[in-house]
């Protein structure tokens, strides 16, 4: 949610700001709104349908062969979990492409507003990959390597899914690196921040 709202913010900031594009900003305030909720739809909906696709397609299955209701509409129960990063990436690119032709905006117009608030998107994304303990990296024993295991884990699978020594926190060094790199790709020649 905070990767949406400052995003958000961010694009509301830059559709403001004229001089980035020449006067003729790609889209109104209202009309930036719209698309949010657009994507806000294509990151919930492309993520839970990309996750059933990927790594469990027996949800499809269970759409029609499930014994309770609750089997049945599992695909659909947001709540115990499962998105994808490459279904919520589908689905919004979809969502973008739908709403380009729906409001008659120049897709590429569209891309030069959306792409320097990705990176935010994903900054909290990979934020919450390491709160929730998942994308660890390779084991070692550097000083900050993180152990992701403990006694609810542990209880939950008989194992430790990470491993019983601590890996790197992969999560957070490719936060750390985008993040970084995002910058460096947003300021000038001249040292000042483009965009």
């Amino acid at each position: 949610m905070a990767g949406i709202v400052l995003g958000w913010w961010y694009a509301t900031r830059l559709v403001k700001t004229d001089r980035l594009w020449g006067g003729r900003p790609p889209m109104t305030p209202a009309q930036l709104d719209d698309l949010v909720l657009w994507i806000v739809l294509g990151i919930i909906l492309g993520g839970r349908l990309g996750y059933a696709l990927f790594y469990k397609p027996v949800m499809y299955a269970q759409l029609f062969t499930g014994d309770t209701l609750g089997e049945r509409f599992e695909l659909f129960q947001l709540w115990t979990g499962g998105m994808s990063f490459h279904g919520g990436f589908l689905g919004v690119a979809l969502a973008i492409v739908l709403f380009s032709r729906a409001q008659k905006i120049d897709m590429l117009r569209i891309g030069d507003l959306v792409a320097p608030v990705v990176p935010i998107g994903l900054g909290f994304g990979r934020l919450a990959n390491f709160i929730n303990g998942e994308l660890w990296g390779r084991e070692t024993t550097v000083p900050w390597a993180i152990r992701f295991c403990n006694d609810r884990i542990q209880s939950m699978y008989g194992f430790c899914p990470a491993g019983d020594a601590p890996p790197i926190p992969a999560s957070s060094m490719r936060r750390a690196w985008r993040g970084s790199s995002c910058s460096a790709c947003c300021r000038s020649p001249s040292g000042r921040v483009a965009c």
